[in-house]
Formats: C-alpha cells, sequence, structure tokens
C-alpha cells in the first residue's frame, strides 16, 4: 500500500510533483520518486513495502519495453498465480505483485481488471500514445482523486495532497447540505469539496490530450444475475472455502502481518479462520481499544476469545482529555466529514501497530452488508429503528436559504429484491464507501496497510447472491456465517446479538468535555450555513437533556474543525 500522484498538462514538473509527494508521504515512508516527461506528464510514488522490500520492486515501474510507466497503490492479492500465467511470455525482474500488475494489464488490456483479486488504484502512462489509463477495485477500497481544469489533470490518493498543489478548497454545498440533512457523504463521484472528484469503485479512467473518460469495468448486478441461478451442492463448505482463500490471500506479505478484534461475531469469525491458517501464530499481534468505560468496552469478550489461542494482545486506551487533540488532528487528515470518537479510537490501534512494527492489519469490515447484519434489513419501513427516538439530524439549525435547495439522495434499485437493494446501496453508495474512507487516511496516516477480508469480491457476490433466508432465518440475521463460525467459537460468543463499534461518545459530549463543545460549535455561528439563534438553542437543549444521541453535536464539531 502506497500512495500515488500524477499531473499531465504544462504543470507536469519536478517542483509540483514534490509538493504532492511530500503532503501524502505518511502513505508511504520507505521510497520516494517520480517519473517526469517536462511539460507533458509527471507520476510520483510513496511507497510503504509490503511484497518485495528489494529496491527493484520500487516505483514508478517502468516495463521492459520502457513504454509504459505504472504508479500503483495497493495490493493484488493473486499476483502468484496471474504470474504463472504470464511468465512464459515475460521477462520477470522483481517478485513484486506491482510487476505482475502492469504486464497483466499489456497482456490482457483493461480485462485485467477482471482477473486481479485486491484492493488497488493505479495509473499507467503510454509514452507512444501519450495516454493515461488508471483504475480503482471493484469497492473503492483503495483512492483515486482528481482535479482537472484549464488542460491540466492532477490526481493523487488524498485530497489534502491536490490541496498541497494549490488547488482550491472550496466546499461543495450541496454534499454538505446533505450531509447535514439525511447524513449522506455524497455520490461516489463526489467530495465535499468542489471540482475535486473521486473515480468510483469499479470504475477505470482514460485520459488523451484533452479527452478525459470514466467508465464502469465492474459489473456487480450482472455478476449477481449469474450467480443467483447457481448452487453450489454444500454451500456451507463451499462459503467456509472462499472464507478460509480470503485470509489466506491476504497473508501474503513479507513483512508482520497482525489484526484488529472487538467482542462482536465478525470479529471472532476472523479470529477463528485466522486460527485455521498454516503459519507461526506466536508472531501474530492482535490488538484492540479501550475506553475504560464497562458499558462499551468489549475487553472481556476479546480475551475470552483469545484464550487459549497463541496470538499477543495489545490493547490501545483512548482517554476524554485527549479527543479535542486528537479530533482536530484527525480532521486535518481526514479532511471530510468521519464516524465520531469510535474513528478516533480506531486511529489509535494503527498507531500502536506501526510503533510496533507491525505493517498490515486485517478485520471485520464488509460483513455486514453482504450477510444483512444491520437490523434495519429486518424491516421494509426503515423508519422503524428510530423507534422513539428523535431523528438524528436537526436541519432546524440551517439557514432557510441554504435548506431550502435540499434534494433527497437517490440511490439506485438495480433488483427486484428490496432486500437486495438495500444491501447494494450500503456496499456501493453509503456504508461501505464512508467506511472504507475513514479506514484508509486512518491506516494510511501512520503507514500500515488495512486488508479486508470480508470484502473479497468472490466472497460478497456469491453471499450477496443467495436467498433472503441464508443471511436472515426465523430472525436471525447473519445466518449462514453463524453456522459456519459453530465450527470454531464457543457458542454465546456465535449467539451474541450484534454490537456496533462504541465508545462514550455521548456521555463524554454531554459531561467531560462540555466547555470544548461549546467553544467548538460556537464558531459555525460565523458561517451562513447556520441559524445561529436555531443553533444555539439545540446546543442548550442538549446540555439541558435532549442527548439521546450525540449524532448531530458530533456533525458541528467535525463541520467546524474542517472550515477552519
Amino acid at each position: 500500500m502506497c500512495g500515488i500522484a500524477g499531473i499531465i498538462g504544462n504543470k507536469a514538473n519536478k517542483q509540483n510533483i514534490l509538493q504532492l509527494l511530500v503532503a501524502q508521504n505518511h502513505r508511504g515512508p520507505d521510497f520516494t520518486d517520480y517519473y517526469c516527461e517536462e511539460s507533458k506528464v509527471v507520476l510520483g510514488h510513496n511507497r510503504l513495502s509490503i511484497i518485495d522490500l528489494s529496491s527493484s520492486a520500487n516505483q514508478p515501474f517502468t516495463s521492459e519495453c520502457e513504454n509504459f510507466i505504472l504508479v500503483f497503490n495497493g495490493e493484488i492479492y493473486n499476483y502468484i498465480e496471474l504470474k504463472r500465467e504470464l511468465q512464459s511470455k515475460y521477462h520477470f525482474r522483481t517478485q513484486s505483485d506491482t510487476e505482475v500488475l502492469l504486464y497483466a494489464y499489456l497482456e490482457w488490456g483493461e480485462n485485467a481488471l477482471d482477473k486481479c483479486n485486491g484492493m488497488f488504484s493505479f495509473a499507467i502512462w503510454n509514452k507512444k500514445e501519450q495516454t493515461l489509463f488508471a483504475a480503482r477495485d471493484r469497492f473503492g477500497v483503495k483512492p483515486f482523486y482528481y482535479f482537472y481544469e484549464q488542460s491540466n489533470f492532477y490526481f493523487a490518493s488524498e485530497i489534502n495532497t491536490l490541496f498541497a498543489a494549490g488547488i482550491p478548497k472550496v466546499a461543495h454545498d450541496k454534499v454538505w447540505l446533505n450531509f447535514f440533512s439525511d447524513g449522506s457523504y455524497g455520490l461516489p463521484n463526489e467530495t465535499f469539496w468542489q471540482k475535486i472528484q473521486q473515480l468510483p469503485g469499479g470504475h477505470s479512467l482514460t485520459l488523451k490530450g484533452n479527452n478525459l473518460q470514466t467508465k464502469k469495468w465492474y459489473h456487480f448486478e450482472k455478476r449477481i444475475a449469474l450467480l443467483q441461478n447457481q448452487f453450489d451442492k454444500n454451500e456451507e463448505e463451499y462459503i467456509t472455502h472462499l472464507l478460509l482463500k480470503s485470509i489466506n490471500l491476504r497473508f501474503r506479505a513479507d513483512v508482520p502481518v497482525g489484526f484488529n478484534l472487538s467482542g462482536g461475531l465478525d470479529s471472532s469469525t476472523l479470529l477463528a479462520l485466522i486460527d485455521q491458517q498454516d503459519i507461526d501464530k506466536s508472531t501474530v499481534e492482535a490488538f484492540t481499544f479501550i475506553t475504560n468505560d464497562e458499558r462499551y468496552d468489549e475487553i472481556k469478550w476479546v480475551k475470552a476469545m483469545l484464550d487459549n489461542r497463541p496470538f499477543h494482545l495489545t490493547i490501545c486506551s483512548l482517554s476524554a482529555n485527549e479527543i479535542p487533540e486528537l479530533s482536530l488532528k484527525m480532521a486535518l487528515h481526514q479532511v471530510e466529514p468521519y464516524g465520531g470518537i469510535p474513528t478516533i479510537a480506531y486511529s489509535k490501534i494503527f498507531q500502536m501497530a506501526s510503533q510496533k512494527g507491525v505493517k498490515v492489519l486485517l478485520d471485520g469490515q464488509g460483513s455486514d452488508e453482504a450477510w444483512a447484519g444491520y437490523d434495519y434489513y429486518l424491516h421494509k419501513n426503515q423508519n422503524v429503528i428510530q423507534g422513539v427516538l428523535k431523528s438524528p439530524f436537526r436541519t432546524n439549525v440551517l439557514n432557510v436559504d441554504f435548506a431550502k435547495t435540499y434534494q433527497k439522495t437517490l440511490y439506485p434499485k438495480p433488483f427486484d429484491d428490496h432486500l437486495l437493494n438495500l444491501q447494494y446501496r450500503d456496499l456501493f453508495y453509503t456504508k461501505i464507501p464512508r467506511a472504507l474512507r475513514f479506514n484508509d487516511r486512518v491506516s494510511m496516516l501512520y503507514g500500515t496497510e488495512l486488508r479486508e477480508p470480508f470484502l473479497d469480491y468472490e466472497l460478497v457476490e456469491y453471499v450477496f447472491s443467495r436467498p433472503t433466508d441464508f443471511k436472515i432465518k426465523n430472525g436471525v440475521q447473519k445466518w449462514m456465517l453463524r453456522k459456519i463460525a459453530e465450527k470454531f467459537l464457543q457458542k454465546d460468543l456465535v449467539l451474541a446479538p450484534k454490537r456496533p463499534l462504541q465508545t462514550p461518545q455521548r456521555e463524554w459530549l454531554s459531561d467531560d468535555l462540555k466547555e470544548w463543545v461549546i467553544a467548538e460549535v460556537t464558531t459555525l455561528m460565523q458561517y451562513s450555513w447556520f441559524d445561529k439563534k436555531a443553533l444555539q438553542l439545540e446546543l442548550d437543549l442538549f446540555y439541558k437533556g435532549d442527548n439521546q444521541s450525540s449524532f448531530h453535536i458530533w456533525q458541528w464539531i467535525n463541520t467546524a474543525q474542517l472550515l477552519k
């Protein structure tokens, strides 16, 4: 995992690319270099060495014919298998997945994307054709941001990198309004800043001259239609095979690998599957975080799961008094809204992993979306989940003229089945894109790589395509995953209800951090988006006891810090 950047146009030069690379050096502190054709193209790379640690695998990587130059962020997990297919035609100089990706593209063109199992964001420059081709993995695990204006095309792994190039930081009002109104983080091609776009997951991009084209290369809907008519004779055995294969692929690394652990089903299943791997488990580190609040901490579950297993546990602690400093650091790095104090707590894990020399971590992200784990999947009327709680959004604090431009975020519904459409939305438009964005920036801040076994595309496609009673049976969610987990886990862990990753955010914002919260939210009153009196009233109500939800308070703190 690394950082990539580039400029195509008359602004392409050494000085400009170095500005970009310095801004994202944390993504790849092991080596930095660039390829430059003055006033035409410059491609840069920050390397985090994971596979083939030798200098021969450094990037930008040039093909043997010297016509193609690649910058690549991510991992091609099945690079060994692809290399076997290619080695009769190409001379390999390295043991890296980088070289395999480049020659796969030379051999199969854009069709190489379908053969790659991995997380990736890359760009390839064709010198002869003067053409840039770029692509992003199926679910958008690895980022690709770009800006195109006045014949200059900039791309990078982080938005802050583009700001470092002098691209203006101007709020995208429509995206911010939807964030305040319905919690949307924008459509797959949008960001919170004007003219800075992202290439959606499962899409590719081609730039030749002034002609920029993007297209969808991963047709998930068609894949599901094909799989819905296919059944394995022993589905439980087949799914177990896919799960174990996914873990096995994600342990391919030439550096130490660890994993994140909480007390939930996904995390405990991940642990059990890792336990089945033929590896020296005493070298594999487990990480978890605590806030020293027994109502939320899952340390007793975590310790119970590790009992009689050889993994060493590192516990990362977060306290309320750290939040003001860490939240600002996180806001400046994320540069878009992020998921509150749990994200800050999560960042402690990557910081500690980096300090201990663990460069690769696995976690359980993606299971709920594929296996139907969220409570609202049980109800056709999503308002049911609100129950007696007040709506978490406070649109009454918005300026009337600003608020009236709101248009509800609409998502495609490509399937006839209501549950499948909810899962599709969460996989490609809401939950997963948001979580992956947080996770990439949090992990890479500390030069660590995060791998998501439950987002293996073969696994997601097959599970997603199964009938409803495969996922939800007799009111039990993630039914088949629980059935598989029974083979490896204690029954009380398998049957445990879903527990979202939580911290005492509501309590800390209501009490411990009250003065800080008031100071941060008060700064929003200078912005035209907000009605000062309404904002003050809602803040007062929160401290008078209307604090069942702290989501709106966090939104405002986060916004205040991002607009500084």
